[in-house]
């Protein structure tokens, strides 16, 4: 195995449209390029009810708290998934992780569990139904935000229109429903359902879209009362600030599970971090200024928000200035810091990670280095991934050294940062002026990334189409494509390279990473063929074409041109500091195949 390499990339400004005449061709994980709205299971032979909610035989589950679940969830992998579909559970169980203390294990024989099953559809139970039950995630269910909608049922949650107040936030046109699907609109009394006392969310991953079980195509079943809101409902990004606020007062969580600490230096107690007193000098926290804008607010207000700086434009060369976090507990062996940085100032500038580990003893003292940040021409906020394998009590510290302040006009900025027991993207794909690009793009326009490597050594690209051929109501789309190109270590990797998950997320760049509704998507690499007889995932010296610009070969390309809307990535955080902000994995996920184990029966 390879050490695992975190590479950031980004792409400037482009006068004209990048063409690549002389192009592998792109293929859509979903033939039309569209996947339909999966909650709806037309056609099901299950005893479904709103779409996508199992109603178990002789009762409905009540949100109460004899269906609430204790922690943590035993589940099954069902043999029949689709490999994709299992390694999209985890990532929706680290999303929970992430934002609640909603956790999960492998099942062991417990009376009440989740198996995911491949059935006609996406559907679930609503709450614990106390003897196991089946979530389903059938063809079209292998995506992120469809697999926390269910859970959500499972743990407890109807849809957003089911509320009793849904009348004031929303129109059903019932007259426009397909006929004998009109109960799909039901709402329930307060007595039935609760809200958790929380207001209406049209942004909610629970809630419909605009054209749920219509008989015409162009006419919604759904409107909102507020018309801004119209494009927003039925979203599958992420779990929006509400549902999440929600999760946790159902299940009283006093915090995220896998969330060790964040801070935007928005206050002066800047997160109880501290400066060291043995060092030459200290970070000031800085209010944001024309020229030297915070990356918390940037874009929203001017001469608002606050960051951390260190001046080396004055002062002796090599000084420098540690600032600490506050003590940390992890539960895992395995970190993420990741943070928002920009180094203004001369080119022999530090910006130096290191951790402070418990020595044994109780006291934390023992450093250890983890990453050197060096300025470069780029003077912009960029994103920084750092990944730590830290298991005892500990300190993460930013050190800034001076390098030659008479060749420095700046200095050192850090902002938004976030730790979190997770693992750092395999690779992070910065691309600059993106609002530019989509005004000047047309269908043709294509834009490949710089060739990256997986752990295992797979040499990886993303293809991005900034205006796709697709569109619908909200308007146009980005799209998004994964291939494999040549590498230095084809000669040793097994091919065709199969059974690997490749996992496209564009960022939401909320500096709360609990409130972001990054987008992702993912595909798994198999057997499957290209038009003249070749395997697909070959070693693309084989099956791809040259392209100069990374002296490589570069595959056919696998992926969705409806990846996000042109509508998301102007009304959130997507596009701050006009930076499109791209994470890519690519993993290995054999041990997923075989993954079931025997129900044991019922005392």
């Amino acid at each position: 195995m390879m050490e695992r390499v975190l590479l950031l990339f980004s792409l400037a400004a482009l006068a004209t449209s990048f063409t690549i005449p002389v192009s592998p061709k792109v293929h859509e994980v979903y033939e039309n390029g569209e996947d339909e709205n999966p909650i709806l299971n037309p056609g099901s032979d299950a005893n479904l009810f709103e779409g996508d909610i199992l109603i178990p035989a002789g009762r409905n589950a009540m949100v109460d708290k004899k269906y609430r679940w204790k922690f943590p969830i035993p589940y099954i992998l069902g043999d029949d998934l689709d490999l994709n579909a299992k390694g999209c559970v985890h990532q929706a169980f680290e999303m929970y992780r992430l934002k609640s203390c909603i956790d999960f294990k492998p099942y062991e024989g417990e009376k009440t569990f989740i198996k995911f099953e491949k059935k006609g559809g996406c559907f679930s139970s609503v709450g614990d139904q106390q003897n196991g039950q089946i979530l389903s995630l059938g063809p079209g269910c292998d995506h992120k935000a469809v697999i926390e909608h269910e859970l959500l049922h499972a743990l407890g949650f109807y849809h957003e229109q089911s509320r009793t107040d849904r009348d004031d936030y929303v129109d059903i046109w019932l007259d426009q429903v397909t006929p004998g699907l009109q109960h799909n609109f039901n709402k329930y009394n307060d007595d039935y359902i609760t809200d958790q006392n929380t207001p209406y969310d049209y942004e909610s991953v629970m809630h419909y879209r605009p054209f749920s079980f219509n008989k015409n195509e162009s006419i919604p079943t759904i409107t909102t009362k507020i018309p801004e809101f119209y494009n927003i409902i039925g979203q599958y990004l992420d779990f929006s600030k509400m549902d999440v606020l929600r999760l946790n007062r159902m299940y009283n969580c006093s915090g995220p599970l896998t969330l060790l600490d964040q801070c935007s230096f928005e206050y002066a107690s800047i997160c109880g971090m501290i400066q060291a007193s043995s060092d030459d000098a200290d970070w000031v926290h800085t209010k944001s200024s024309v020229g030297a804008e915070d990356h918390t607010l940037l874009g929203k207000c001017r001469d608002a928000g606050y960051f951390m700086h260190f001046s080396t434009m004055t002062g002796k060369p090599q000084e420098s200035a540690l600032l600490e976090s506050r003590t940390l507990y992890p539960k895992r062996k395995l970190q993420c810091l990741q943070f928002f940085y920009k180094m203004t100032g001369s080119s022999l500038d530090r910006l130096v990670i290191w951790v402070k580990i418990d020595d044994g003893t109780g006291t934390i003292r023992r450093m250890k280095k983890i990453r050197t940040f060096y300025a470069d021409s780029d003077h912009t906020w960029k994103i920084a991934h750092v990944p730590m394998e830290v298991g005892a009590k500990f300190r993460y510290a930013f050190q800034a050294v001076r390098g030659e302040p008479s060749a420095s006009a700046g200095g050192i900025y850090i902002d938004d940062i976030s730790l979190s027991e997770t693992r750092c993207p395999n690779a992070v794909w910065r691309i600059q002026n993106f609002s530019k690009i989509m005004e000047t793009a047309d269908t043709n326009t294509v834009i490949d990334s710089p060739r990256f490597y997986s752990p295992e050594g797979y040499g990886y690209g993303v293809r991005i189409m900034p205006l796709s051929s697709y569109t619908d109501y909200t308007g146009s789309y980005t799209g998004l494509y994964f291939h494999l190109a040549s590498g230095d270590n084809d000669a040793v990797m097994k091919w065709p390279a199969v059974n690997r998950q490749a996992t496209l997320v564009v960022m939401d760049q909320d500096p709360d990473i609990r409130l972001r509704m990054s987008t992702a998507r993912s595909l798994t690499t198999d057997m499957r063929m290209t038009s003249d007889g070749k395997l697909f995932w070959d070693n693309p010296s084989k099956v791809g074409k040259y392209d100069p610009s990374c002296g490589c070969y570069r595959g056919e390309s696998w992926g969705w041109r409806n990846f996000v809307k042109h509508f998301d990535l102007r009304r959130r955080n997507y596009l701050k500091n006009d930076d499109l902000i791209i994470f890519i994995d690519f993993d290995d996920i054999t041990s997923l195949i075989n993954t079931e184990v025997p129900i044991e029966p019922k005392e």
